[in-house]
């Protein structure tokens, strides 16, 4: 366990817990996210608007999903924690979501995910289904035969995944040619390239995370010096995990023409994110590489402390009905959290890597209303505009 932060004897102290993987096989991106909430907690404290400052509680659970159960209950019932930042997987956020709600504390959750999940104990900051999944299958259906490979990590990110692009596709005679389904943190990539080069489909979708990502796409790259039409643009290559921390460390060559679907990238090029990534770096090094994950954690800081703020407490009740009546204009573009689901309004971006960098080529026209049940959205009619 790690503390951070120093008090101001004149300012009233309010512990955070903060629950990352920063070691482990998604080590990278936990790292950056940690960075993220971190940057936000001292921005907090050396604003004098504030009269109170953040101390964060830092645990690293390494990725297990046991010391995220024990380390959240440490938080909650040894420290006295109200709120929480922290999960990239869906599976660890699940995990500790029943002792939040137990101890009616708040969770903010920075990372994308799968949807089908609104609790009054979360605050979602990442992407909803609407917000990336959906994007990205409207903007294939228009451009490319959608005939598609998918392989995923196997929880339920991939899953649900897997179902909405079946239920997307197929009304309009795409194909959903293959589901491979790894376990979480496994290596053995071979055989799935082995069947994607026999199978040869239109378009590979990858759900991937951590380590297996990173053997899938070097073993993808090596396997493409024998099969050269993996590496070319007529096979379309789509990632929704795929992030910037995680281009520096597996490398531009093996990655180079991939699509990613997110609601933030570096390449955005707006004052906001520039002064964002302009902080980061002073704050971490040029080294450093945030994610999409890394500004909505930074992100859920600004939220959290502005409502703590505007409310006078940290009070659970108060602090999520506070935090309904705001809004940030964030490094990519305005964000607001829904008072229906406790999502964040977000802008969908696209981008293709290229020579190491994921370029912005799309993005969406105005910040989109979160819906993680996908209650609005007529799925068949996606595909029927998608593909006219």
């Amino acid at each position: 366990m790690q503390s951070s932060g120093t008090a101001n004897d004149k300012k009233t102290v309010i512990p955070v817990g903060i629950l990352y993987s920063v070691s482990g096989d998604y080590g990278v991106i936990g790292r950056e996210m940690l960075n993220g909430i971190l940057l936000s907690v001292e921005e907090v404290n050396a604003n004098p608007a504030f009269n109170f400052t953040l101390a964060p509680i830092v645990y690293d659970p390494g990725g297990s999903l046991d010391k995220y159960f024990d380390y959240c209950h440490d938080l909650l019932y040894r420290h006295g924690v109200r709120h929480i930042v922290g999960c990239y997987t869906s599976a660890s956020r699940k995990i500790i979501l029943p002792l939040v709600e137990g101890a009616n504390a708040l969770l903010w959750h920075p990372a994308r995910y799968e949807g089908f999940e609104s609790s009054n104990n979360v605050i979602y900051l990442g992407a909803a289904p609407n917000q990336h999944v959906i994007p990205m299958l409207s903007w294939l259906l228009e451009h490319h035969p959608p005939q598609i490979y998918h392989v995923g990590s196997n929880y339920v990110w991939s899953w649900e995944i897997d179902r909405i692009t079946r239920e997307v596709i197929e009304p309009v005679g795409g194909e959903l040619v293959a589901s491979q389904l790894l376990p979480l943190g496994e290596t053995d990539v071979q055989s799935i390239i082995d069947d994607i080069v026999a199978k040869r489909p239109k378009v590979v979708l990858a759900t991937l995370v951590g380590i297996s990502a990173y053997r899938f796409y070097h073993a993808w790259h090596a396997a493409a010096q024998q099969h050269p039409f993996l590496a070319t643009d007529t096979l379309v290559k789509l990632s929704l995990t795929l992030c910037e921390p995680e281009v520096a460390l597996i490398g531009a060559a093996a990655l180079e023409g991939y699509l990613v679907s997110s609601a933030w990238f570096q390449s955005i090029d707006t004052p906001q994110n520039q002064q964002f990534l302009s902080r980061y770096r002073q704050r971490f090094g040029d080294h450093s590489s945030p994610s999409v994950d890394s500004q909505a954690a930074w992100l859920a800081g600004q939220f959290l402390a502005r409502a703590i703020g505007n409310c006078g407490s940290d009070d659970v009740a108060q602090v999520r009905t506070a935090v309904w009546q705001d809004e940030i204009d964030g490094p990519a573009g305005k964000v607001r959290i829904d008072a229906d689901n406790n999502h964040a309004w977000l802008t969908p971006h696209m981008a293709r890597c290229e020579q190491g960098v994921l370029k912005t080529f799309w993005q969406a026209p105005m910040p989109v209303k979160p819906d993680p049940w996908l209650t609005w959205i007529d799925l068949a009619l996606v595909a029927q505009e998608g593909s006219a």
